[in-house]
C-alpha cells in the first residue's frame, strides 16, 4: 500500500482500531446472548421436568436483547452492515459516492445523537424517582436503562468519528479509503 501522508494513515489506522474494539464488544455481547439462552434453557427445562422455575427470564432476556442490540449498532456500523439502498449509489461517480457516503454517516450519527440525548432525559427521570420494574424482580431501571443507553452513545461517538474519518479521507483525495470505511460493502467485499 502506498504511504498516503501521515494525517491520512493515522486516520485510516484510528477506523482500524475502533473496528477492533467494536469487534471485542460484539464478542462480549455474543457471550450476554448466550448466558440468556443458558437462562431461557434452564427455565424451560425445569418447567418441563416440574423442577419449578426460576421466574424472570423474560424480563431480564428483553433488558439483554435491549443492550446488546444499542451496543451492536456500533459494530454493524463499522462491518458496514447496516442497511442502505444502493440504486443510485453504484451508478454515481465517486465524488457523487463520497457525498453520498458523507451524508449518510452524518445522518446517522445525528439520528443516533438524537436517540441518545432523548435516552438521557428517560434516564434521569429513572434515577430522580428511583423507579423499579412492576415485576417480582423488582429491578432498579437504571441499571438496564444505563446499559440500553451507553449503547447509543457509543453508537454516536463511533458514527461521529467515521464521519470525521471519511470527512478527512475524502478532503485528502483518499475517496477509496474512504469508501473502505464508510462505504456500502462492494460485490467483490460480499463474495470475498
Amino acid at each position: 500500500m502506498a504511504s498516503r501522508g501521515p494525517t491520512t494513515d493515522g486516520v485510516v489506522r484510528a477506523v482500524h482500531l475502533l473496528q477492533r474494539t467494536n469487534r471485542a464488544m460484539a464478542v462480549l455481547l455474543g457471550i450476554a446472548l448466550l448466558a440468556t439462552a443458558a437462562l431461557i434453557l434452564a427455565e424451560v427445562t425445569m418447567r418441563a421436568t416440574s423442577a419449578g422455575m426460576l421466574g424472570g427470564t423474560d424480563e431480564i432476556s428483553g433488558y439483554v436483547m435491549a443492550g446488546v442490540a444499542a451496543w451492536g449498532f456500533a459494530y454493524a456500523l463499522l462491518e458496514r452492515a447496516h442497511v442502505r439502498i444502493d440504486i443510485l449509489h453504484r451508478r454515481l461517480p465517486p465524488r457523487g459516492r463520497a457525498a453520498l457516503d458523507l451524508l449518510s454517516i452524518a445522518s446517522l450519527a445525528t439520528v443516533a445523537g438524537l436517540v441518545a440525548f432523548h435516552g438521557w432525559g428517560v434516564l434521569a427521570k429513572t434515577i430522580a424517582r428511583s423507579s423499579r420494574s412492576n415485576t417480582a424482580l423488582e429491578v432498579p431501571l437504571w441499571i438496564p436503562q444505563s446499559i440500553w443507553l451507553g449503547g447509543w452513545v457509543w453508537f454516536t461517538l463511533s458514527a461521529l468519528a467515521l464521519l470525521v474519518a471519511a470527512s478527512v479521507l475524502v478532503a485528502a483525495g483518499e475517496r477509496e479509503a474512504a469508501e473502505r470505511a464508510v462505504g456500502l460493502v462492494t460485490e467483490a467485499e460480499e463474495l470475498a
